[in-house]
């Protein structure tokens, strides 16, 4: 039974399972969809009331009724690599890909349907409540009125971006900020704007969770540090144990948003309290495990390697 990975060639984080992968002597396949078509093949056959398809990359065939799980880690864009793209060719390539991959019975990390849904910063913010998890305040609006209010009441507040940075180079880019209510808010009603009260943190908390596994890492903040992510504040990321309440709303949290893999970022204030600030279904995990030497690559190689996936329903996880 094969592993098949949907990455880019340049994805460093993939390298790390691949290895894990053929260390274990599990057959691993490694797409990225924008080679295809081109440099991949594909064909998917549905007669006789029965379902066989077959991927075919640098002369590897892989069968539908031989793939035993999915890892979307990196994909490029479909048919992105084509002689002659075009958004027909990408939604065309897609459906073809996507539509044989669902009609096999692999398990996903993550199933594409799960996450889409858990890239969404307000939906996100819900589970994170629902879960158990201590979430600061936080509105998105429109309205410039209601977010000059939100920031009379918490004074300080962090405006950052739901969906992330966009790709290419953008002409137009929202880093983290603190900002006061002294701010002009006029901006807002030009689009959506995610404000946040902000958390005076002692340390950033990362914590990868591949299946029932949990990893968490620590790294102290500088007084006054908006965003730990980027920038090198001097401190290292160092393992760190998770409480019980944590572990158990990041399980309740996973199960809600039916993911097998998920990258939780808390900011832990002075008094311990780990708040939630995002759950990333497709995060990093390369550098925590450089830093820390916590096995996180190896939980990912066991769980695509030895899991089994229901034959009775396509495209369960």
């Amino acid at each position: 039974m094969t592993v098949l990975i949907l990455t880019s060639e340049e994805d460093v984080t993939a390298d790390m399972v691949v290895a894990r992968l053929h260390t274990a002597g599990a057959p691993v396949m490694r797409l990225n969809p924008a080679d295809l078509p081109g440099k991949a093949v594909l064909s998917a056959d549905y007669a006789h009331g029965d379902f066989d398809g077959h991927l075919s990359v640098n002369g590897h065939v892989l069968s539908m009724g031989g793939l035993r799980s999915v890892w979307v880690r990196r994909p490029g864009e479909p048919a992105a690599h084509a002689a002659h793209p075009s958004p027909w060719l990408t939604a065309e390539t897609r459906q073809a890909l996507f539509g044989m991959l669902y009609s096999a019975p692999a398990r996903w990390m993550n199933h594409p349907r799960d996450a889409d849904r858990a890239r969404l910063k307000p939906w996100q913010l819900r589970v994170a409540h629902l879960s158990g998890f201590a979430v600061p305040p936080t509105v998105f609006t429109t309205s410039p009125r209601l977010a000059r209010e939100f920031a009379e009441e918490h004074r300080d507040v962090v405006v950052k971006s739901a969906s992330g940075p966009p790709p290419g180079e953008p002409g137009v880019a929202l880093p983290t900020t603190l900002i006061g209510p002294d701010t002009d808010f006029s901006a807002v009603a030009a689009g959506p704007a995610l404000l946040q009260r902000y958390v005076p943190k002692r340390a950033d908390i990362r914590l990868t969770c591949v299946g029932q596994q949990l990893f968490a890492a620590r790294k102290a903040a500088d007084p006054g540090q908006v965003d730990g992510r980027y920038g090198d504040t001097g401190h290292p990321w160092e393992p760190v144990a998770v409480p019980g309440r944590i572990a158990a709303a990041v399980r309740e949290y996973v199960a809600l948003a039916s993911l097998a893999y998920a990258a939780f970022d808390f900011a832990e204030d002075e008094e311990g309290v780990w708040w939630f600030l995002e759950c990333n279904q497709g995060g990093q995990f390369g550098f925590v495990e450089l830093e820390t030497g916590q096995p996180i690559s190896a939980a990912v190689a066991h769980w695509l390697a030895h899991c089994t996936a229901d034959r009775r329903v396509p495209g369960r996880r």
